[in-house]
């Protein structure tokens, strides 16, 4: 990588895909110490088609990224040596010969997902699964989306790329598939840490479809087109960091990880530790767990908790009928209300878009519990219960976490936006009795600059992970201020 620069020390970029917004941010140098800072943010969600599908406006999110570069670009005149890019994993693009999306991606949340899965499971069982890839055999991940598109009669010999990736493909680099981000498929061999050849020919994937896969922080291209231009970009060379988002928010935490669990807390929460061998026990595949590779060696071993997107739905859902509450509020006025039971966040209903509040009610209605009626002023009752149940479901993945691991955990590092839910972590604390610490809100950011220095200090031997954490740690006083 480029090392310096005429007037000093070159900035970097890190974007980091989110399915609520996705972000821009620049590290500079001042003094000899990175300061990172967000330049751009881009509103993000899924939208219904003219078919009923749910998909993902990408052509629309790639235009706000390029905004957001034009802005880094003019903010460093001293020159950008790369351009990283993290995200959510599981979804792709489908290409044209050109390059371009065959069509706007499907969202992970289509109920395509569910007949696609019960063809996999008929060919491939979800014991056989995991016990090969590791991954928790969830009907979001790309394996099964990629079924569904040749049950859809959609473009399923097209070649793919997840969006991480292809932000990357699109600014010139090569079609790839880094390391981290390519274990949440559900298509990788952890005997080989290749794509199985074997899951493949069950499931009547192309192999030529697949991109191949490269490790954590490798240089895949330069950045060309017209953003190349202008003289901030002109050298700028393109890098995988850890391109899973979860991967990249673990390689933000500074601290040391060996007796503490984290809790990825946003539109979901990923509850788990860091691991150096795959755990993939039947007892590990009864309680949830997954086994998705780590940056710098290991495995994050954790499960998926239906997190924020539960409240954002009810947000979204009172808002229409005219009920439009800041989540700061809420948050505050949850704190005064009691909590008329436990609901499990991960009821299949409660993972689908649209009239959540009803949902949350046929839940409690099935656990014989009183309903909180949907009206005016109940919606604190509602946050509240959200809060009490998402707690309450940390505290027993933590349970099943010691004891699938051998561990004893002392504490809990919660990073990402639910960080900054006071009333969330104080109930966790409640729940699990463990000490809870709060990290950086855009850990996923911190992490993603992290692996690019790392990188750029010994870009021919592989990571290491006392490497990374050196960097997350100069850069955790760096704030990355919300837009």
């Amino acid at each position: 990588m480029t090392s310096s620069s005429v007037s000093g020390r070159p900035a970097r970029v890190a974007i980091d895909l989110g399915a609520e917004s996705c972000r821009v941010s620049l590290l500079r140098w001042k003094d000899d110490e990175p300061s990172v800072s967000l330049v751009h943010r881009v509103a993000n969600g899924p939208v219904h088609a003219a078919d009923g599908s749910l998909r993902w406006p990408f052509e629309r999110i790639f235009s706000g990224l390029l905004e957001g570069l034009h802005k880094a670009a003019e903010a460093a005149p001293e020159g950008i040596a790369s351009v990283a890019v993290d995200g959510w994993a599981v979804d792709y693009a489908r290409l044209r010969p050109d390059g371009l999306p065959v069509a706007d991606p499907f969202c992970y949340r289509d109920e395509r997902n569910i007949a696609a899965k019960a063809i996999v499971d008929s060919l491939a069982t979800p014991e056989w699964m995991y016990a090969h890839n590791g991954a928790q055999p969830l009907r979001i991940n790309t394996v099964y989306q990629l079924v569904a598109d040749r049950v859809d009669g959609g473009p399923w010999q097209s070649p793919w790329v997840n969006f991480p990736e292809y932000v990357l493909h699109r600014l010139g680099a090569r079609r790839v598939a880094e390391y981290t981000n390519a274990t949440h498929t559900g298509l990788i061999s952890l005997h080989t840490g290749d794509w199985s050849r074997e899951l493949l020919s069950r499931l009547n994937i192309p192999a030529d479809t697949l991109p191949p896969i490269v490790p954590t922080g490798s240089v895949v291209g330069k950045l060309t087109g017209p953003l190349a231009s202008l003289s901030a970009l002109r050298e700028t060379e393109l890098v995988v960091p850890a391109c899973h988002d979860t991967a990249s928010a673990i390689a933000g935490i500074s601290s040391d990880l060996r007796d503490t669990a984290y809790i990825c807390s946003g539109t979901w929460s990923l509850v788990g530790a860091l691991v150096d061998a795959p755990i993939t026990s039947p007892e590990a595949l009864a309680a949830g767990f997954t086994n998705q590779g780590a940056a710098g060696g290991g495995f994050c071993f954790h499960t998926n908790v239906n997190g924020m997107w539960i409240l954002k739905q009810c947000i979204e859902s009172w808002k229409a009928s005219g009920r439009a509450w800041e989540i700061a509020t809420l948050i505050a006025r949850a704190a005064e209300c009691d909590c008329p039971g436990i609901i499990p966040v991960d009821a299949a209903s409660l993972l689908l878009d649209s009239d959540m509040p009803d949902r949350i009610n046929d839940e409690l209605r099935r656990l014989g519990c009183d309903v909180i009626e949907n009206r005016a002023g109940n919606e604190p009752r509602i946050a509240r219960l959200i809060f009490e149940s998402l707690a309450a479901r940390y505290a027993s993945i933590l349970r099943n976490l010691e004891q699938l691991t051998g561990r004893t955990i002392r504490r809990i590092h919660v990073l990402g936006g639910g960080s900054q839910n006071k009333l969330l972590t104080e109930l966790t604390a409640r729940h699990t009795g463990l000490t809870v610490e709060t990290g950086n809100v855009e850990s996923s950011t911190i992490g993603n600059f992290a692996v690019q220095l790392a990188a750029c200090e010994s870009p021919a031997k592989p990571l290491q992970r006392d490497s990374i954490r050196h960097w997350a740690q100069r850069l955790s006083s760096s704030s990355v201020p919300s837009l």
